[in-house]
């Protein structure tokens, strides 16, 4: 397997791929589990690797990942269920028309050479297709996602054309509705019964490492920016385009149309605010309301008298 991928492709993973993929491994391993609770065993069988189809879109030279669904796969002969394959494909075509089956995905620390007869099956579907790799195993001391996209190249070996994989780089790519439900996990209550200033505490300590990050990110790039101007390092155009158009978005924030619609933004936002508080108010004192009307319709059956309000 190469070092790294020599496409030039773009890739560009969303959050719910993640999230399936989990989900799909964490189900399989449970269901493993539960089916041999009365066995007598010293322990429990590793649960088998999962397997699945990523869909997206391709734009040029930009591949983005959407999302993904389950594949049924028989690993003694190494096949997929075509059958289901193509159901699966059929159904996404009617919902989302323009995604297509990018790749396919599995679970595992490292790409197994069995892998490849999968990889091959998937190429009459897409000629190259890609294949993400999440190692489940936990570990505390790794700080990037225990994801991998592998790209599949053709290398002459010992003089024989063959397929390897090689790593691509991704980037992680979130829409508006990700982010909002990404943002509500966040923000949900502790199972442990911690107060609101515990969360508040945690998100403003998740806020500072992240703006620390990027203050250490930015001072590297400024370092390695200047050592290239001085001549100490050779000169990267592919790098110095990425900065150039980085910087290119900056004065975007300083135009008058943009201070515009950050205004009607943030008053849009105070007014869903207030008028959340009014709702909650005018709930309260309904409930307040009935309450006194309860209590006042059985004062006055005792003393004859009618409710007033």
């Amino acid at each position: 397997m190469a070092s790294s991928s020599s496409s030039g492709l773009t890739f560009k993973l969303h959050p719910l791929v993640i999230l399936n993929i989990s989900d799909h491994y964490t189900r399989v391993k449970s269901q493993s589990y539960s089916s041999t609770a009365g066995v007598d065993v010293d322990s429990p069988p590793p649960p088998h690797r999962v397997l699945g189809c990523v869909i997206g879109v391709q734009r040029g030279r930009t591949v983005e990942i959407f999302n993904s669904f389950e594949l049924l796969y028989d690993p003694s002969t190494h096949s997929l269920d075509r059958a289901f394959l193509e159901k699966k494909q059929e159904l996404y075509k009617k919902v989302f028309p323009n995604f297509y089956i990018l790749g396919w995905y599995s679970t595992g620390s490292d790409a197994q050479e069995s892998d490849m007869h999968i990889h091959r099956a998937l190429m009459d579907i897409n000629e190259n297709p890609l294949y993400v790799l999440l190692n489940p195993s936990i570990n505390h001391a790794q700080k990037d996602l225990p994801i991998t996209i592998y790209e599949s190249e053709l290398h002459i070996i010992d003089g024989i054309p063959q397929l390897i994989f090689v790593q691509a780089s991704y980037t992680i790519e979130t829409v508006e509705a990700e982010r909002i439900s990404v943002d509500h996990v966040a923000h949900l209550k502790p199972s442990d019964g911690g107060s609101a200033a515990t969360q508040l505490a945690a998100h403003l300590t998740g806020t500072h490492s992240a703006i620390k990050m990027l203050n250490s990110r930015i001072r590297v790039l400024h370092h390695y920016l200047l050592a290239m101007q001085k001549g100490e390092i050779p000169c990267e155009n592919s790098l110095l385009r990425q900065v150039s158009s980085l910087l290119r978005r900056l004065p975007t924030i300083e135009s008058e149309k943009f201070r515009d619609d950050f205004l009607m933004e943030y008053n849009d936002t105070l007014l869903v605010s207030y008028l959340a508080m009014f709702t909650n108010c005018s709930s309260t004192m309904n409930e307040l309301v009935d309450k006194f009307n309860i209590a006042y319709e059985r004062h006055s059956r005792r003393g004859g008298r009618t409710a007033f309000i």
